[in-house]
């Protein structure tokens, strides 16, 4: 299977790196192939320009390189931290300018975008790792789980990712090596879950 990795961290060092490391490590043990994508790393662009979104064409051979590797993938990967129960901007940015209609989505012939839309990409499997310094009780009782919600209902499911699982870690603030490590085994036990060694 041809897996994408998304990776929105600015700090090299950050646990959030350290599962991309693990689900990367995994996906080759298990034979899979991977579009790896540090969109700090390779300086991604998120600012969608006015040609772009009125045309759906890009003349930003990057955006191209996204836009290929994603209509033909089996599954996604995202790893990023919750800021302010939301991606970071450059993830946003990578949303806005790469899940684009009739990239990743289009809508029934003669609607304008009001109606229903019909998701277009290969992959069914969705997953996401994310990192937060908000325990877990308050943000779920006061802000209702909002990483949940845009990545399931606003993003995977509108572009027709039908198995989507989520797994947060926290709180990531002045948390142990030993719970890092228990941590990691778990990114690996959902990698496993969902993108198996392939039987030869």
């Amino acid at each position: 299977m041809k897996i994408s990795v998304i990776l929105a961290h600015p700090y090299n060092e950050s646990f959030n790196h350290a599962i991309a490391s693990k689900v990367t490590q995994t996906l080759k043990g298990n034979g899979h192939f991977i579009y790896f994508h540090d969109l700090y790393g390779e300086r991604f662009e998120p600012v969608i320009t006015p040609e772009e979104l009125i045309s759906d064409k890009s003349e930003d051979p990057l955006i191209i390189q996204h836009w290929k590797e994603i209509k033909e993938t089996d599954g996604i990967i995202i790893i990023h931290p919750n800021w302010w129960g939301q991606p970071p901007a450059i993830l946003k940015g990578w949303i806005d300018r790469v899940l684009r209609e009739n990239i990743a989505y289009t809508f029934p012939e003669g609607d304008n975008g009001g109606g229903l839309p019909i998701g277009l990409l290969k992959a069914k499997i969705g997953l996401v790792f994310n990192t937060s310094n908000t325990p877990k009780e308050r943000e779920e009782n006061v802000f209702g789980d909002p990483l949940h919600r845009i990545w399931k209902d606003c993003i995977f499911d509108f572009c027709g990712i039908t198995k989507f699982d989520r797994k947060m870690f926290r709180v990531i603030a002045g948390s142990a090596d030993r719970e890092r490590k228990k941590w990691l085994n778990e990114v690996v036990d959902m990698v496993n879950k969902y993108f198996p060694k392939k039987i030869l």
